[in-house]
């Protein structure tokens, strides 16, 4: 079993490596041979996860890392029943995202390059899901923020794409350097950062207010990775790379990696409930925040970028109450109808040739059936319609908030559940239904269905968006993926737990996202309102939200500028130039060479000098010896 984690690991690496190295020649087939690797790593880790599902914890140290005193770090790979779930989600999720690029990217002059950056960043997400340790969950934390970097900014020739690459770049070292933070806590406290000696002793070596301290720092680097409020910016900039880059950002790796730390240290959080209130706190703004932004966007990439805002928000909610369970639960299926929101959406901008506007589309659906069925099953899932995934895992999300005492946020999640069947079924019915918005535009630019090779992928994440939220159902008194994930991450011990009728708290999140859907329909279908009349009804608000709350215009006067000034008139100017160059190397320079010029007279040349020197130096010391003697 060794060997089949390490390759599972190593697959998708020398797709990277043949790709990148080889990608002149490998080019027609570069598709294949990253989505083969990708294959390779999803078959593999259906062993692991068969073992797991019987019982056991698969774990294998390969070799120590840099032993230093009573610090020694053990480098190897983990699977127990949190890793298997991530270990499901990100090969097949991944594959599929693969497969449907060589579709999708088809003609590309970067058709090699963009697949090894792919394999790079799966290869990443896998180190940090499966490494048995908070170092290598840092080693594939840093992995994913430099492959999103060259995935975002792939289309370097746009200064959108390229300025877009370095955002996220940017912002994520702000988390990233709370992360770091917390896992220096974490070796300080504990001699060790590997799972199996850090979490058994976590109750009796961590006080309170430690454990508060390092559950902030680490909650500081998820906020980064998975773009919650305020660390959120980067994330709609990110839509800038190829559509496959966003789904497999929002759905199988990047921003899933906050979630998943978050529920791996619950041992840390569990003795923390400040930090966890943090958490729940900002997840719930987060959701209703993000979501108000997609009520009013008008590009399809934008409005999936802030409703992944919003689901992330639920998952945090999730993790945030100390029910880890449905955090998890709730990134799986969100996995799975995001992933296929965004497939579905590239495949309306590959036969659109790249428009994004949904004010220029409308009657899609004559010309892209299948494409308009899986949108409908995945807008089904994401606005928690039964017996779609999504309704399973954020009506155990929004349940579980209600009876471990946090009323507020069951409130704002169930208005923000209303919300996103609004935004997102305004999204399908403007797009696929009603009439065309231009006339013959879709003649002139041949508008048709996806190929197979983008339809299949779409496909097989259709159908789990149906089923994949049955393992949250009671069988045999229990829910087999809580069952499952608990072992791992236990609840959190409620003093009080209250109980309401599961029966009520359903009714009310279906009907929220009935409502939400019923609304869309009357204004884009009926039209018995419109979207206009309502825009101007509510100008200020329309404004507001259209511009996103002026956030990026605010962080470019209030922080980049500000920042740029200090950098360029005083770091640069005064500390770089003056006191550094002028100051340090160039007067380093200039005391060498008064000192060179004093000590030319001398060397002259001439033996007598020199004897005159010996013999003064001969006498000086004699003197310094006698004078010491007596």
């Amino acid at each position: 079993m060794s060997g089949i984690l390490l390759f599972i690991v190593l697959a998708p690496l020398i797709g990277f490596v043949i790709n990148g190295v080889f990608g002149k020649w490998t080019k027609p087939y570069a598709g294949i041979i990253a989505s083969l690797a990708l294959a390779t790593s999803f078959i593999l880790g259906l062993f692991p996860i068969m073992s797991v599902l019987n019982g056991n914890i698969v774990e294998h140290i390969y070799y120590t890392w840099l032993p230093f005193k009573e610090v020694a770090v053990p480098m190897g790979l983990r699977v127990d029943a949190l890793s298997a779930v991530m270990l499901f989600v990100v090969t097949f999720v991944s594959t599929m995202i693969h497969i449907y690029s060589i579709g999708y990217m088809h003609g590309d002059p970067g058709y090699s390059r963009f697949f090894a950056y792919l394999n790079l960043f799966v290869t990443a997400m896998l180190i940090l899901i499966l490494g048995n340790s908070y170092v290598l969950m840092f080693v594939g934390w840093e992995g994913v923020g430099l492959a999103s970097y060259l995935l975002i900014g792939f289309w370097y020739e746009k200064d959108t794409a390229s300025d877009a690459g370095e955002k996220a770049f940017v912002v994520n070292r702000i988390g990233d350097a709370g992360f770091l933070i917390g896992v220096m806590f974490i070796i300080y406290y504990f001699g060790s950062a590997t799972y199996a000696d850090v979490f058994p002793r976590a109750e009796e070596v961590l006080s309170p207010a430690v454990a508060t301290i390092i559950g902030l720092a680490l909650f500081l680097g998820a906020m980064g990775k998975s773009a919650q409020f305020p660390l959120y910016i980067w994330l709609t900039d990110a839509m800038e790379g190829p559509t496959p880059v966003s789904s497999l950002i929002h759905a199988a790796t990047m921003v899933t990696a906050g979630v998943y730390m978050v529920a791996r240290s619950n041992a840390i959080f569990s003795l923390a409930p400040i930090a966890q209130e943090v958490v729940a706190s900002v997840g719930a703004f987060t959701a209703f925040y993000a979501a108000t932004m997609a009520l009013t966007h008008k590009d399809i990439k934008r409005i999936l970028a802030y409703s992944t805002l919003s689901q992330l928000g639920y998952m945090f909610i999730g993790v945030g109450i100390g029910a880890y369970w449905t955090g998890i639960f709730h990134l799986m299926t969100h996995a799975f109808f995001k992933g296929l929101l965004f497939l579905g959406a590239g495949a309306v901008m590959h036969s659109m040739r790249g428009l994004l506007s949904i004010d220029l589309m409308g009657g899609l659906k004559k010309h892209m059936p299948q494409t308009a069925i899986l949108m409908v099953i995945a807008s089904l899932a994401i606005s928690g319609i039964p017996p779609f995934a999504g309704f399973f895992s954020k009506d155990a999300i929004l349940a579980h908030a209600l009876e471990f005492g946090h009323p507020i946020i069951w409130v704002v999640g169930e208005i923000t559940a209303f919300m996103t069947a609004f935004y997102m079924f305004r999204f399908v019915f403007t797009v696929f239904y009603g009439e065309e918005k231009v006339p013959n535009l879709y003649h002139e630019l041949h508008t048709h269905e996806a190929p197979s090779v983008m339809t299949l992928p779409m496909w097989a994440l259709g159908i789990l968006s149906i089923v994949g939220g049955f393992v949250g159902l009671h069988y045999g008194g229990s829910i087999p993926f809580e069952h499952l994930v608990t072992q791992i991450a236990p609840n959190t011990e409620i003093p009080n737990e209250a109980h309401y009728s599961e029966a009520l708290l359903i009714g009310v999140s279906v009907t929220m996202g009935l409502l939400g859907i019923l609304t869309a329909w009357l204004i884009y279908i009926k039209k018995i309102l419109t979207a206009e009349g309502v825009a101007r009804t509510f100008r200020p608000v329309y404004t507001l939200l259209a511009n996103t709350y002026y956030v990026d215009e605010f962080v470019a006067c209030c922080i980049v500028k500000p920042f740029w000034w200090v950098s360029r008139n005083l770091l640069w100017k005064i500390v770089d130039v003056e006191i550094i160059d002028k100051g340090g190397v160039d007067g380093a320079g200039w005391l060498a060479s008064r000192i060179g010029f004093l000590l030319r007279y001398v060397q002259t040349g001439f033996v007598n000098h020199y004897a005159y020197w010996v013999s003064l130096g001969a006498i000086v010391l004699s003197g310094w010896y006698i004078v010491k003697i007596i």
